[in-house]
This record gives C-alpha cells, structure tokens and sequence, in this order.
C-alpha cells in the first residue's frame, strides 16, 4: 500500500478543478503519455478517461474508472494498466488553513501480479512513482491560473 501526501500552496477549489479536467491526467499521472479520451461526464462514477499509458515506444492504450466521487473532497478510480492489472487510486482532499490544501494518494494494486505478488518491493516502487505524481500534481495546480 503506498500512502502520501501533498501540501498545495492552493485551495481546495483550484485542486478539485484540475481532478475533475480529465485531460489534465497525462501531465501529473507519471506513464501517461497522452489523453485519448474523457468521457463527458467526468469524473461522475462511471465515468471513464483513456489514455496511452508507457516508456518510450512501448505503449499500451488504457483506461481509468471513476468507482467513487464525493465533489471536492475524494476521487477513487479504478486504473487499469493491460495484463498488469488494475489498481485502486484513491485521492482525497483536506482544507489546510486558508488557500491550502493536503492532497492524499492512497494507492493498491487490485488485480493481475501486483496484487498476486503484493509484496515490499512493489510497495516501494509505487511510493517512489507516487511521490513523483503527487510533486506533479502540485505543479499543476500551483501553474493554472487564480480565478
């Protein structure tokens, strides 16, 4: 299980914005090489983006499901990563103080080896993937424009 946190020079506002702008994914969620989909109604449950996720010219097209939304405050969704398997992406925001805010990734894998051979080892691969994605995420929020 891989668990940080954030601390956004931002409000909770600025942050749920650029969750709820699923075109905004392959700029923070490290692999994803471009957007090629965002369902209308993202990120209402249900609601599905994909993308071509990889290293170079190894790529593979997937998608990632909206499994649980409370606007503004958490986003779960299920990533699906080929014959890797899924996993479970959980991502709540916390009000800290006046325009900040704590985001924390709370992410396991689901299905196919990760979750077979769930072991130290892939838990610290994903921390180190996790804690990249969460320093993006940041940069993007903190980058977009104050209403």
């Amino acid at each position: 299980m891989a668990v940080l946190n954030v601390l956004v020079n931002r409000g909770v506002d600025q942050v749920w914005d650029v969750l709820s702008d699923g075109w905004t994914y392959a700029d923070w969620v490290v692999g994803t090489q471009h957007i090629l989909d965002v369902d209308a109604h993202w990120p209402e449950e249900g609601a599905q983006l994909s993308y071509e996720v990889g290293i170079g010219r190894f790529t593979i097209t997937d998608v990632t499901t909206v499994r649980h939304v409370e606007p503004g405050q958490r986003l779960e969704l299920e990533a699906h990563a080929g014959k890797v398997g899924s996993a479970r992406v959980s991502i709540s925001l916390l009000r800290w103080g006046e325009g900040r805010t704590v985001v924390v990734i709370d992410e396991h894998p689901l299905t196919g080896p990760g979750a077979w051979w769930h072991t130290v080892l892939t838990d610290a691969a994903l921390r180190l993937r996790n804690q990249r994605m969460v320093r993006e995420l940041a940069r993007v929020v903190q980058e977009r424009e104050t209403p």
